[in-house]
């Protein structure tokens, strides 16, 4: 009598990345004792291979930039295989993982966009920092504009962390965290103001509180984690050097704006005030957020001028009298968030304006 086949070998048990969010490499999960050995594909091409031992595994690989599919196939020593598989993955690459560091001004960048500012005839608001080494520069960065839908990246922070687990992509929820973010519809983020307090007017104190929590407001600037800095670095400039008045309603600056999506970062893995303070907003929640960051339908400005090698995950928000852009900019190099706020204008416009100040921060901190 033949001998019976082998059972088939089960497949790996992935824990990272998870389907809809952002992946800094990190792969893991659980397989069958007596397994020895994975391969890891991302978008169709072997990116490791290693061995194995125990019944698990836990590497660091270099994923394509952009969204992918990732592949992890074990083997054991009977010669049985399975595959397993994640999609919807955004890959960005190790060396933008997070870390803390202290703003400090580089005279290069800041010479840079002195210039980009001076051609600009309407007013602005812009600040740049390298969150590898926290280098960077700004004009007006305290300056209060109109928010238009930039406080919906807010919005997004305060209803994740209100939640037990990061909404699944087709519950109410996570409808209405999507057509916020990658639609910027107006009325998914009321709808989401209700659903965190009864009203929009309740739901928007609540964003204002969490954003003075983690010191988005003129009288703090940083939390308690970050490094000091040598006697000689010069602190990037926060202040107002030309008034913006954004009367009644919703209003921020490129500070808070870029600070706001540094703490997301942050939080990817854990680390910041946001992730400190804010426990119920986990690295999930985080890297779902900018999950959808990657796939926002606003194009042509942060990112006009930007490589191919180059990818932006970015909010962006206009009105009649206004045109923002703020985002975080990943690279084989590391990441930089930057926030370019405008009023009015002349020659140039809005969005080649904040397409040069990313250029320009590209090819100095890259």
């Amino acid at each position: 009598m033949p001998l019976a086949a082998p059972p088939p070998l089960p497949p790996p048990a992935l824990t990272a990345p998870a389907p809809q969010e952002i992946s800094f490499g990190r792969v893991a999960g659980r397989i069958q004792p007596g397994s020895y050995r994975i391969t890891v594909r991302a978008g169709g091409h072997v990116v490791a291979t290693r061995r194995v031992r125990g019944g698990s595994f836990d590497v660091r690989v270099d994923l394509p930039l952009g969204e992918t599919r990732v592949q992890v196939t074990v083997r054991d020593r009977r010669g049985r295989r399975s595959t397993a598989s994640v999609a919807s993955v955004f890959g960005l690459p190790q060396s933008a993982r997070p870390r803390t560091t202290r703003p400090q001004l580089s005279a290069p960048l800041d010479r840079r966009l002195r210039s980009l500012v001076r051609e600009y005839e309407g007013a602005c608001g812009v600040y740049v920092q390298d969150l590898r080494t926290g280098a960077g520069a700004a004009w007006n960065a305290r300056a209060q504009f109109t928010a238009a839908s930039t406080l919906k990246v807010a919005i997004a922070v305060e209803v994740l962390r209100s939640l037990t687990a990061t909404p699944s992509p087709d519950s109410s929820v996570g409808r209405l965290l999507r057509s916020m973010l990658v639609l910027s519809d107006n009325g998914a983020a009321n709808a989401l103001e209700v659903n965190l307090a009864g009203s929009t007017s309740a739901g928007g104190r609540r964003v204002t509180r969490l954003m003075r929590s983690l010191g988005l407001v003129d009288s703090e600037m940083y939390g308690g984690y970050l490094r000091v800095l040598s006697a000689r670095a010069r602190p990037i400039p926060l202040r107002v050097d030309d008034p913006v008045w954004p009367g009644r309603g919703k209003h921020t600056s490129a500070y808070d704006m870029a600070r706001l999506l540094t703490l997301v970062h942050l939080a990817t893995e854990g680390k910041g005030r946001l992730a400190r303070l804010h426990p119920g907003f986990s690295p999930a929640d985080a890297r779902h957020l900018l999950y959808l960051l990657a796939h926002a339908n606003a194009r042509g400005r942060l990112d006009r001028f930007l490589p191919p090698s180059a990818v932006l995950l970015h909010k962006a928000g206009w009105l009649w009298s206004v045109s923002h852009d703020t985002g975080l900019v990943y690279w084989s190099g590391g990441v930089f968030a930057v926030a370019v706020l405008t009023s009015g204008g002349g020659r140039t416009s809005p969005d080649v304006f904040a397409g040069r100040v990313a250029r320009a921060a590209l090819a100095e901190l890259g």
